[in-house]
């Protein structure tokens, strides 16, 4: 026992001896107003505790999920009992990043920024510094970077690089920083459930970007290229479409409408390299000699509005050509990345319950719904921006024999196909007529007795202590 204690602390002072961070971890406390996406007016009340850390600024860097849906924050310094209220200056639920201000300038005495580094090299050693559960104190665990390369980021369900540490990392860890040299090389995130020791943090590459980004004052967020790839590491494939033992890439299947590469990009195009990076045929880049992780690492490096040179193969003829990144990917997608910081939309008609569909919901929702988990895989389009369902059926007698109706795909009211929720419900508003007809693309049709409806509107919020029928 004596030699494994000797050998934890020969090891802290190696990790350490740049500068003693301690001073500037901090614990952050947040009650916070979470949403339900299957009963949309109503609301619950959270408290929770995640860590951070003081950088440069005098802001505090952590996990956006750590402050997400907040309602009131409050900080304290490592060695100080007394909490300081805080606000989130700027949030990425993206990259589950987030920045803090506290409001008294006075807690930020004596402490000194922690700078940050670059990415850390595989092995290296990390320090990972918070406040998980299990007591109230600052706490440390170590270990080395076992991996880095995109993984799916927990909070936004978006892909990222991110690095895997076998540091513990347990609840009340999140937000707080990976340390190595005195710098910091990431945020902590998230753990992998049933797994002993397998952490991720975000890394100090993606950080800067989040920083760079918000310079000017506001967050645009990670560009997306808003295309489906398929990998050619299939022979047979690779001859049909006219690629020789020399040339690697992957085959565009998707684009969607709203990504300006809908206007370069052609379906059954090979994607070949991204500013000249070569892309393999498994759809993987070498962003550090002898390191591979997804081709959307450099994608990732750009910030709205930039331009990337995409290379192509277009029926046997290699072309060039250049894409401004203008989107994110909710601006591309059908279907809305996880939603935080926002109440559910909704509309009660007659009892009947409609709301866009979300990934939100969904998440929720263990039951099988294949339709409704097709849409979320789905491109938006310039006549489809946002997909409605028929979320729930509040009993009433104006809506005998409907009861049992519940997350069912809405595609045309009154005969009409519409873009969006806002435009579902204008349709619905600018309704006189005796009978709202709502229909799948089944034919299934749902009749809704105008007259009833709002004859009956308050009896049905009141019966379901629902304040408001509408919220979008």
């Amino acid at each position: 026992m004596k030699k494994i204690l000797l050998s934890l602390i020969v090891l802290s002072a190696s990790l350490l001896a740049t500068v003693d961070v301690k001073e500037s971890i901090v614990k952050i406390y947040t009650v916070s107003k979470i949403p339900s996406y299957t009963t949309p007016w109503n609301s619950s009340i959270s408290r929770s505790h995640g860590s951070g850390s003081i950088i440069e600024g005098n802001r505090i860097l952590t996990n956006a999920h750590v402050v997400a849906n907040e309602t009131f924050i409050e900080i304290k310094r490592h060695g100080d009992n007394k909490k300081y209220e805080a606000e989130v200056e700027f949030i990425s639920h993206q990259a589950d990043l987030a920045l803090l201000k506290v409001k008294d300038e006075s807690f930020f005495k004596g402490t000194t920024p922690i700078e940050l580094n670059g990415l850390p090299k595989f092995e290296e050693d990390v320090a990972v510094y918070g406040f998980p559960v299990g007591g109230d104190s600052l706490s440390v665990s170590r270990g080395i970077v076992s991996r880095i390369e995109h993984e799916q980021y927990a909070h936004s369900r978006e892909i990222f690089l991110s690095i895997q540490v076998d540091a513990a990392i347990n609840p009340g860890s999140s937000g707080g920083p990976a340390i190595s040299h005195g710098k910091i090389v990431g945020v902590v995130m998230q753990q992998l459930r049933r797994s002993q020791s397998i952490g991720y943090i975000v890394p100090t590459e993606i950080v800067k970007h989040f920083l760079d980004d918000v310079k000017d004052g506001k967050y645009d967020g990670f560009s997306h290229l808003g295309v489906t790839t398929q990998t050619m590491e299939n022979d047979a494939l690779r001859d049909v479409y006219k690629m020789d033992v020399n040339t690697s890439g992957v085959l565009v299947v998707d684009i969607s409408q709203k990504s300006n590469a809908y206007k370069k990009l052609k379906e059954h195009d090979i994607l070949l390299n991204l500013d000249g990076h070569d892309i393999n045929n498994d759809g993987t880049v070498e962003f550090i000699k002898n390191k591979f992780t997804s081709y959307k690492y450099y994608i990732d490096q750009k910030q709205i509005g930039e331009s990337i040179k995409l290379g192509i193969l277009r029926d046997g003829v290699h072309l060039e050509l250049d894409v401004i990144l203008n989107n994110v990917a909710n601006d591309n997608l059908l279907v809305n990345t996880i939603t935080h910081d926002e109440t559910p939309k909704y509309l009660v008609y007659g009892g009947y319950v409609f709301s866009p569909l979300t990934r939100n919901l969904l998440l929720g929702n263990r039951s099988t719904l294949l339709r409704l988990r097709q849409s979320a895989m789905e491109w938006a389009s310039d006549t489809k921006e946002e997909a409605v369902i028929l979320l729930k059926v509040l009993a009433s007698e104006a809506n005998r024999g409907d009861h049992s109706y519940s997350l069912w795909m809405v595609d045309k009211v009154d005969s009409k196909e519409f873009k969006n929720f806002a435009e579902f419900i204008q349709i619905i508003r600018d309704f006189d007529g005796k009978y709202l007809i709502i229909e799948n693309k089944d034919g299934v049709k749902i009749a809704i007795d105008r007259n009833k409806a709002r004859d009956l509107e308050q009896v049905i919020l009141n019966r379901y202590d629902i304040k408001n029928s509408i919220r979008w």
